[in-house]
């Protein structure tokens, strides 16, 4: 019997879908995007005309290739119109599409050259966890804003109190403000920052009071801020992407009232095969 046109599509459509969910098939994907990365840092070295015609092959062909799975995604999934709804399909397809610029033009060798190290990114839209991880630093921004500014209210008053006392010890950095900042930034990250207060010491020997409240502020307050931020928006997301597998499944995850209802059940059950 034959099958009309839109039979014959459901059935390549349900074929591609099975490709798309297929463990072997993503892992592959991945594969191919990590020979991608090995590929540009090869192309740093120099390298023998053969070689160079062998990555030059291998370019064309990842290019075809993510080409090819990017139409595979697009073809099976179930609502096209809101296929590019998604930043991640939308994001794949633009990698993919500037891809395409040939590179053997020396005009466009440089470009295409750097276009093809973004490709790179698309492990994060390929693995969950990291489209994960990337979604909850940026969804964490907002609040980490207030936590920058007011960690740049503290730079700021102890840079203009280090460029006041220490600019005339050393004026390559405390000459001003904003050498003093980049000074802070180096003890901040403790870069020989002993170095940096000895050396204040010999003039102002308690100036060790000034490095040491500097660095609990920055080094360990404020991080710890950024660390609980992160990982508080980062908890939500994953409850979040654990939520959308359960709707997918049709099921709702259990809240605290129905597991109390459940434990009561279980308890009534209990007590009534004690009585018997």
């Amino acid at each position: 019997m034959n099958q009309t046109p839109d039979s014959g599509f459901a059935k390549i459509q349900y074929k591609f879908e099975k490709i798309k969910s297929n463990k072997a098939f993503e892992l592959f994907v991945i594969s191919i995007i990590v020979i991608s990365a090995l590929l540009i840092g090869a192309k740093t070295y120099p390298l023998a005309p053969s070689v160079q015609q062998a990555t030059l092959i291998m370019d064309y062909f990842i290019t075809v290739f993510f080409l090819a799975e990017i139409s595979i995604r697009f073809i099976a999934d179930p609502n096209k119109k809101r296929f590019f709804h998604s930043f991640w399909n939308c994001f794949d397809s633009l990698i993919v599409l500037v891809s395409l610029v040939p590179i053997d033009n020396s005009e466009m060798a440089v470009i295409g050259r750097l276009i093809r190290v973004f490709r790179v990114l698309r492990m994060v839209s390929i693995i969950p966890e990291l489209r994960i991880l990337l979604t909850s630093l940026v969804k964490a921004l907002p609040q980490l804003g207030y936590v920058m500014l007011l960690m740049f209210i503290i730079f700021y008053i102890y840079a203009a109190v280090g460029s006041t006392l220490f600019s005339s010890i050393n004026e390559t950095l405390w000459g001003d403000i904003t050498i003093a900042l980049l000074t802070l930034f180096r003890v901040m990250t403790f870069e020989d920052w002993t170095d940096v207060m000895y050396e204040t010491m010999e003039v102002y020997p308690l100036s060790w009071l000034y490095y040491l409240t500097f660095i609990f502020l920055s080094a360990f307050a404020f991080l710890n801020m950024v660390i609980g931020i992160v990982v508080n928006v980062m908890e939500q997301e994953h409850q979040k992407a654990r939520a959308d597998k359960l709707a997918e499944r049709g099921e709702t995850e259990p809240t605290l009232s129905d597991l109390k209802a459940e434990l009561a059940q279980i308890k009534a059950l209990l007590e009534k095969k004690h009585h018997v």
